[in-house]
């Protein structure tokens, strides 16, 4: 395969993008992450004070990221004009009692794209520029998720619906040439290296039902893990929060897993958290149960195990129980009946396939220990051991 050159890439796409568009006035939508970032970098080169950029504030962005993305942006070297739009109450009353994944990722792109519809009727912009990836196109088209920036790939008219033609200019790039293409552009590293988010945000990171208050935790245990995971430098790390604990004591894992581990069954508990979570089988999208695991102590404290030992279960687990796509194990716990969050990081080129990251389990019980301290409502605290596939990365 011929090695990638970013610098004749965005020769080539400014020269593209400069037929396409000519004199146009152009919309953009930035959040600040590599792909949109990319894409606005490139197009202002190509056509300067013609496009328009704007940050959607959807409520389901991390703590302080609309103020970190409007500096980050506005200022030198890239000097994007960038407003802020704020939607916050639009979008959560449109999420509302929905707790299908798909239903979420398919109502917050109706209404990302009837605000994104509304400013280029203002702007007088018959065009929108965005980051779409080809991973992007691959999931949607392959029915493993939705992303909600695909459109004309899966018969959505955008002029027709929308009232303006689509541009994708790294439509047909990966995640780590998108990062080239960034450094190329003179993109700070902030951006060029910044965590890949999810488009429709948290609200695919609180699985199920959204509530304020499973909103509000989630918000500060992402905090929490970017700050604790970014030094082992993963290709993706966040926290996701499900409702709790499913009351069905899986009886038989535990047992077959203390004989896998070579542990007392007492010593063991298993069952399953009582969202599903997406998964992949076969190349298609599933929704399957996540299972959770734990070794316990003589004082009854979760034990640290060797992943190995978790790997071992985790094959167990796939081959008799159908119904599980992952496999979560506790780091930490306190009493009563709360949510349940779970770490997940993992190591990844092209975000097709993930490779689980073993991080040392001292990071991860520090971790642990500030969700629950911070979050008072958050009473189970899990780090995710499962690889892409079965798992997809994200939990919706």
């Amino acid at each position: 395969m011929a090695e990638f050159d970013a610098e004749a890439f965005i020769e080539g796409q400014i020269e593209a993008v400069r037929e396409t568009l000519g004199d146009e006035k152009t919309l953009v939508a930035c959040s600040g992450g590599v792909d949109s970032t990319a894409s606005a970098v490139l197009v202002h080169r190509a056509i300067g004070d013609n496009l328009v950029c704007v940050f959607i504030d959807d409520n389901f962005m991390r703590l302080g990221e609309a103020e970190q993305v409007k500096s980050l942006l506005s200022s030198e070297p890239l000097s994007l004009p960038l407003r802020i739009i704020n939607e916050r109450q639009k979008f959560i009353e449109a999420l509302s009692g929905i707790s299908d994944a798909e239903d979420k990722r398919k109502a917050f792109r109706q209404n990302f794209y009837e605000t994104l519809s509304e400013t280029a009727a203002e702007e007088q912009c018959r065009y929108l520029v965005q980051g779409t990836i080809k991973a992007d196109i691959d999931e949607t088209s392959a029915g493993i998720k939705t992303q909600h920036n695909v459109l004309e790939q899966i018969g959505i008219d955008p002029v027709e619906r929308y009232g303006f033609t689509v541009v994708e200019p790294l439509k047909n790039l990966y995640k780590y040439q998108v990062r080239e293409v960034a450094r190329a552009l003179g993109t700070p590293p902030e951006l060029a290296t910044r965590q890949p988010f999810p488009g429709p945000g948290l609200s695919i990171r609180v699985v199920g039902e959204i509530t304020p208050e499973k909103l509000e935790e989630i918000k500060k245990a992402t905090f929490i893990v970017e700050q604790s995971f970014a030094p082992h430098n993963p290709s993706q790390f966040f926290a996701a929060i499900f409702s709790g604990q499913s009351p069905k004591d899986l009886k038989v894992l535990k047992r077959d897993t203390a004989e896998i581990v070579e542990l007392d069954p007492m010593m063991i508990k298993a069952g399953f958290l009582n969202e599903k979570a997406t998964g992949l089988i076969n190349g298609k999208r599933a929704y399957g149960s996540a299972a959770t695991l734990a070794f316990r102590d003589s004082s009854d404290r979760p034990m640290e195990p060797r992943y190995e030992q978790l790997e071992k279960t985790l094959h167990y687990l796939l081959d008799n129980y159908p119904e599980a796509t992952r496999l979560l194990y506790l780091v930490d716990e306190k009493e009563g009946a709360g949510y349940a969050v779970s770490m997940r990081a993992v190591k990844t080129r092209d975000y097709l396939t993930a490779e689980v990251m073993r991080l040392p389990w001292n990071t991860l019980r520090e971790a642990a220990a500030k969700i629950l301290d911070s979050c008072v409502d958050v009473t189970h605290v899990y780090y995710d051991v499962t690889p892409k596939p079965p798992a997809t990365i994200e939990y919706e």
